[in-house]
């Protein structure tokens, strides 16, 4: 059969173009079309879909807290220099600045113990820290000694067997720190509950050399140490058995140098500064359980 000239595939394209409603000269040519194309505005550049948004950063309530413990304070001066330097002003003053180093790094949460002259039972501290779950709490204080020859910053952590007798004095005279405000320490826990408190202590204890080493390692080369300087004794603020606990001591206001850099607001800022160093050490060591 041969083809029908009249259904050739322009007659058959018109035929349909026509049905539509327009005939073959309405059929742009290849030069029309170009130009109309370059007529058109140009289309508008197709914008790139948004990153997907970070994810909110943790909440303030979410990080670590860590409690600062003033020693002393109120009617409990602590130690008193040669020149009448108290200690409960200067641990304050100190407490006071690294407070402000703590929250501007944004790493933890602070609370204190006292912001102000009064006093806080022993057990009250503790008690403070633990109501808190904190993650740790550090107890600043300024040391005395009979001699004059002592001198240099420490920290101290619990055991209660002293590693010296500096250390066994220096608890026994901090210990009394209840009875000068007229209080009694509660009871130890019953019975029943030895084996477990026995487990949380230890893992507390480990946590609590870990931040003495810190801090230490952050005191080095900026403050004068006292020899041997982690040292350990009985003292009632250390013994939360679920809180990582540690008790600094700045220096001794018995000796005359100690006392004078004590005094000196510059001095403090240091001590402030290495303070937060050697507690953001820690707070980066941390294991989370």
């Amino acid at each position: 059969m041969t083809s029908d000239p009249r259904w050739s595939r322009r007659s058959l394209l018109g035929a349909f173009i026509g049905s539509a409603g327009f005939g073959l000269g309405d059929v742009p040519t290849a030069e029309a079309r170009e130009a109309s194309q370059r007529s058109r505005p140009a289309a508008r550049p197709r914008r790139p879909r948004a990153a997907p948004a970070a994810p909110a950063p943790s909440t303030r309530a979410a990080l670590p807290l860590v409690v600062l413990d003033p020693g002393h304070g109120g009617r409990d001066p602590g130690a008193t220099g040669r020149n009448g330097t108290q200690e409960k002003r200067i641990v304050l003053a100190v407490a006071q600045e690294l407070r402000r180093r703590l929250e501007a790094g944004g790493k933890c949460r602070v609370a204190m113990t006292r912001t102000q002259d009064r006093f806080v039972p022993l057990a009250g501290r503790v008690a403070f820290a633990r109501q808190r779950d904190a993650a740790l709490l550090l107890s600043i204080h300024a040391d005395s000694a009979p001699t004059r020859e002592a001198r240099g910053a420490s920290v101290y952590t619990l055991s209660e067997t002293a590693s010296d007798p500096l250390a066994a004095a220096l608890a026994r005279r901090e210990n009394l720190a209840d009875q000068v405000g007229g209080l009694r320490l509660p009871s130890v826990p019953p019975d029943v509950q030895r084996i477990l408190l026995s487990l949380m202590r230890d893992e507390t204890r480990r946590g609590s050399e870990r931040v003495a080493s810190a801090t230490l390692a952050a005191f080095t080369g900026d403050v004068p140490l006292l020899s041997n300087p982690h040292r350990r004794a009985g003292f009632v603020v250390l013994k939360a058995p679920d809180v990582p606990s540690a008790l600094v001591e700045l220096g001794f206001l018995s000796h005359p140098s100690d006392e004078a850099a004590l005094n000196r607001p510059a001095w403090r800022a240091r001590l402030a500064d290495s303070l937060a160093e050697g507690i953001h050490a820690y707070l980066g060591r941390r294991i989370v359980t």
